[in-house]
């Protein structure tokens, strides 16, 4: 099974593309991804992973990624190979994203200029009750 889950941040905008052959769209960017670990009196490390999207994908990615967002990619790692006009051959490993989501939080997004019009935790539409079933102060013990 080649499956591939990664979130990180985004190093540069999309870079997007169209085939010769049929004129799909093919987003390339690179996601920073946190190592889980950082040894001790050093700086956590990151690894850079080259992401390729097509068509749908692709196309998401391009409009709605920004440099510096966090990002969750689902898909699977592709090697390839080809020749230069020199005759060296270069080799590059990159994940092709099948699924696109954005990671971060509301407040991220609100925080860093983006303006996301998200409708959670309003009333249900035609609804003119504003009040909650519960109400929860700083001062309850919470089981979680």
């Amino acid at each position: 099974m080649n499956k591939v889950v990664l979130m990180g941040r985004l190093t540069r905008d999309p870079e997007v593309r169209y085939t010769q052959t049929n004129n799909t769209l093919v987003a390339s960017f690179s996601l920073a991804v946190n190592r889980r670990f950082a040894r001790q009196g050093e700086e956590r490390q990151a690894d850079f992973i080259n992401i390729v999207a097509w068509a749908k994908t692709g196309e998401f990615c391009s409009k709605y990624f920004k440099k510096g967002q966090q990002v969750g990619v689902i898909g699977r790692i592709q090697t390839r190979t080809w020749d230069d006009d020199q005759g060296t051959k270069h080799y590059v490993t990159e994940v092709v994203a099948e699924e696109a989501y954005f990671a971060d939080s509301k407040r991220d997004s609100y925080d860093s200029g983006e303006s996301f019009n998200n409708n959670f935790g309003d009333t249900m539409p035609g609804s003119t009750d504003t009040s909650s079933d519960f109400e929860v102060s700083s001062d309850d013990d919470l089981p979680f």
